[in-house]
């Protein structure tokens, strides 16, 4: 029983495909094929062998050759020739000929082919056919495609509509030449490997494809507006030394104390952060058998409380006046704080501390250091003695 296909539905299958598909630019394994089939043709029911015969044409054979050549993955054209013996219905045959061209469009992988061109067939009467198709080259190994397609023609001068299979085998040949890997930033790093596509001209990148930080200050090239910055230096965001004058570790920009001492801590603001500190002196200074005078006001001990008083400017003291236990007791009270006294012009005068932050006491005979009868407790008894004491502010070290 007769086969037979419609030749609009062939039509709308072959444009449905092609808008289905993009065409893939790629290069195709093989750039020619040469080709050979055998080929059953199915005349149209009324066709006959010519105007003036009564004869109608049957089913046929043939044997086509066909050598082909792809443009691109997608894109392919091939010539053909076939030789064609076609039955009659009531007996007989004919032979001939049939020869043309097709354009042929490769789906992605070579999936399948549709295919279209013109026939030129000499079979009795001499037509002109336009042909649509669709196929396969289906891979038989490294070396060879099992060739399949199934093809209408259209008579032009008389509209009828024939149909053919075709089975054979192609050999293809002529490698393509491998494509060069594709480059998009030309950066030198193809785009398989470019971690980084969108490199700027010009910019030296890495193995990746990303730029790289030639002196290794964390910024890099493509970004760093200052390329050369010394080893160790701190940069910003542009990879520019960032300004530290008094080296606390807070830019100039953001330091609210900009002359903090070296070694000291600091804070985001870069002012000092300062401890609680309790700071104390005392100082004992020992007179003479009733006297009031001051022997050595430059004693270093001395001097060292006046410098402690100065170092910390807020304290006040209270010079305590003594004395030994003989003589009676308002003697030697006034005696003791004349002693206060005099050590208080000794710390004004010569040591340039504040009257109003020393204040003098006489205890007398009040509080003996040593009770005992003997020359050396009346010697160490016979003091003023003084105590600062101060709760203060002090820089943390690093």
């Amino acid at each position: 029983m007769k086969q037979h296909f419609k030749m609009a539905a062939l039509s709308l299958a072959v444009i449905s495909a092609t808008n289905a598909f993009a065409q893939d630019s790629s290069e195709p394994e093989y750039k020619n094929w040469f080709g050979i089939s055998g080929m059953h043709y199915n005349t149209d029911v009324s066709r006959p062998l010519s105007l003036t015969e009564g004869e109608v044409y049957d089913d046929g054979l043939g044997a086509t050759f066909e050598y082909g050549f792809r443009f691109t993955q997608s894109w392919a054209a091939r010539v053909e020739f076939t030789k064609l013996s076609v039955d009659f219905r009531d007996g007989g045959d004919e032979s001939g000929e049939m020869t043309g061209v097709d354009a042929l469009y490769f789906m992605p992988d070579d999936a399948w082919f549709i295919f279209g061109g013109v026939k030129r067939q000499s079979v009795g009467d001499s037509t002109t056919l336009g042909n649509i198709g669709i196929g396969k080259h289906w891979k038989v190994g490294e070396t060879a495609r099992l060739i399949t397609e199934i093809a209408t023609y259209h008579d032009f001068g008389e509209s009828y509509n024939d149909y053919s299979v075709k089975v054979g085998l192609a050999i293809p040949f002529g490698k393509s030449t491998p494509s060069m890997p594709k480059d998009s930033d030309n950066d030198g790093v193809v785009d398989s490997k470019d971690q980084c596509p969108m490199t700027p001209a010009g910019v030296r990148v890495d193995a990746n494809g990303c730029s790289i930080d030639d002196d290794n200050d964390g910024v890099l090239n493509n970004v760093d507006q200052c390329p050369n910055t010394p080893a160790g230096t701190k940069v910003d965001a542009t990879g520019c030394a960032i300004k530290d004058s008094d080296n606390d570790g807070v830019v100039d920009s953001k330091d609210m104390c900009p002359d903090t001492p070296a070694g000291v801590k600091v804070d985001a603001k870069g002012c000092t952060v300062f401890d609680e500190e309790t700071v104390e002196i005392t100082l004992r200074v020992l007179f003479d058998n009733e006297s009031a005078v001051v022997k050595m006001p430059k004693d270093p001990e001395i001097a060292e409380f006046a410098e402690f008083m100065k170092q910390y400017p807020s304290t006040t003291a209270v010079i305590e006046g003594h004395t030994s236990a003989p003589g009676t007791e308002a003697y030697n009270m006034d005696l003791s704080k004349r002693r206060a006294a005099n050590f208080k012009e000794v710390m004004v005068d010569m040591y340039g501390i504040e009257g109003s932050r020393l204040e003098t006491i006489g205890y007398g005979e009040t509080q003996l250091l040593d009770k005992g009868k003997n020359a050396e407790a009346h010697r160490v008894n016979r003091r003023i003695s003084v105590t600062v004491k101060d709760t203060v502010k002090v820089a943390e070290e690093k």
